[in-house]
């Protein structure tokens, strides 16, 4: 091995490395967008697969190679390639961040709003001991509402956001990849 070479495997030592074998640059792209590579949509095909491969591998470890036969290859649309996955990878991070940040919040927020309202209904039932029926009809409507907003808010917390939490992974492991292009070995 040349020392170019050396460094280069010795600095991907540790990475997890998923390989994706290519006929052509097009395969990462959607067929139906006509733009240039640095602009283009890029491939349902392509991220599922990507999904599927990132699984488990920890994030920010993650080597992602394309293997393209050796006549196809361009150094300069690789480079534009990279930097639209780059940018593809780390916009939709930042939107499946702030998603999670969102639901999360709300979740906390109607928790809040639920035990709230039912502090309202306690506090009815300890001052007016002797319910006349305004204050009964106000404790009916307030305890169901309470503890339901509490619950929702739960469900946000735990399982809304870990139902996001798959698309949050994968869009954080790929926006810190590594992407190389390279010959296939056959």
């Amino acid at each position: 091995m040349r020392k170019k070479e050396v460094e280069h495997f010795s600095r991907r030592i540790g990475l997890a490395k998923i390989s994706l074998d290519l006929d052509s640059y097009n395969e990462i792209f959607s067929n139906f967008d006509p733009r240039p590579y640095s602009m283009r949509s890029l491939s349902d095909d392509f991220l599922i697969e990507a999904k599927k491969a990132s699984i488990d591998k920890v994030s920010g470890q993650i080597e992602l190679n394309f293997l393209v036969p050796r006549n196809k290859r361009n150094e300069r649309e690789e480079v534009i390639i990279k930097k639209r996955l780059r940018a593809h990878f780390k916009k939709h991070y930042l939107i499946a961040k702030q998603e999670m940040s969102h639901v999360k919040k709300q979740g906390l927020a109607w928790i809040f709003v639920g035990m709230s309202i039912m502090l309202i209904a306690t506090m009815l039932i300890v001052k007016f001991q002797e319910s006349n029926f305004l204050t009964s009809f106000l404790i009916t409507l307030l305890e169901p509402a309470g503890w339901f907003l509490f619950w929702e808010g739960l469900d946000m917390v735990v399982f809304e956001a870990k139902r996001k939490k798959p698309e949050f992974e994968f869009y954080e492991k790929m926006s810190k990849a590594q992407i190389y292009f390279h010959n296939p070995t056959k």
